[in-house]
């Protein structure tokens, strides 16, 4: 479905440096006139706009992803073959490097609902049409500047809002309060954290728990999850850290209170 187009697109007034690193963002959206003027617009500051105009055709460039060198993508949530909210999900399933590449969702619907859905399902920001070319601008730099935050971060600590996470302690707080967690529920928290917005099935989980601990289980996944959750989450009952997705497993939110 074609949605609203952006406004108060200035005119092209910048040149890029000679020294300018030049990222190279994939854009999936099937409105064409509104990917040309953000083509145009992101140019002026060292942004190269690949566009997919369906949601398999941008997940066909994403899998290239180690040849295309995408920094970040920006999504559309109504698109003419799938829905956004899907592709998000099947993004965060992609190995690294394609998996973990930051997503703004774009989307003329206000329902907040979407919003916390496309969060949770592993979307870093959201801008709703029509908006400002500069606040597009700002949002884009923001994603970007948080892998490189992360990575000069050197302590052994996850944080997510209130939840903190010291993997060398082997502690977990929630508001500054300890989680009682059992050493193969930390273990499992901190499989899913390190992954977070990423959906796992029960699968990858016990793939992943393979050698931190001896204890056999099968589908005993979900009874571990139902633990951690009455540790680490405000109400069990609706969980907003860990979230099922029905059919695929579980993903850790990305973005949490708030």
């Amino acid at each position: 479905m074609r949605e609203a187009c952006m406004v108060c697109w200035t005119p092209l007034h910048h040149h890029l440096k000679a020294k300018a690193i030049i990222q190279h963002i994939l854009m999936i959206e099937d409105d064409r006139r509104l990917a040309a003027m953000v083509k145009t617009y992101l140019a002026q500051h060292g942004y190269l706009i690949a566009h997919a105009t369906a949601g398999e055709e941008g997940l066909a460039a994403l899998r290239d992803h180690e040849r295309a060198g995408f920094a970040a993508v920006l999504l559309d949530l109504m698109l003419p073959d799938s829905d956004g909210l899907d592709i998000c999900r099947r993004v965060r399933a992609l190995p690294s490097p394609a998996g973990a590449v930051p997503i703004v969702m774009l989307t003329a619907k206000g329902d907040p609902f979407d919003r916390v859905i496309g969060l949770e399902l592993g979307a870093d920001d959201y801008l709703p049409k029509p908006f400002e070319p500069r606040e597009l601008l700002a949002r884009l730099r923001a994603v970007l500047r948080r892998p490189a935050l992360a990575a000069a971060d050197s302590l052994p600590r996850l944080r997510f809002g209130r939840l903190e996470i010291d993997r060398d302690a082997r502690v977990a707080q929630l508001g500054g309060q300890g989680c009682p967690l059992t050493a193969y529920q930390f273990d499992l928290l901190v499989v899913l954290a390190e992954r977070a917005g990423r959906v796992l099935s029960r699968d990858q989980l016990i793939d992943a728990l393979k050698g931190r601990s001896h204890e056999p289980f099968d589908r005993s996944i979900d009874v571990h999850i139902g633990r951690l959750r009455a540790a680490i989450e405000d109400d069990p009952r609706q969980p907003r850290r860990i979230i099922t997705v029905r059919g695929s497993g579980y993903v850790f939110a990305r973005v949490q209170d708030g």
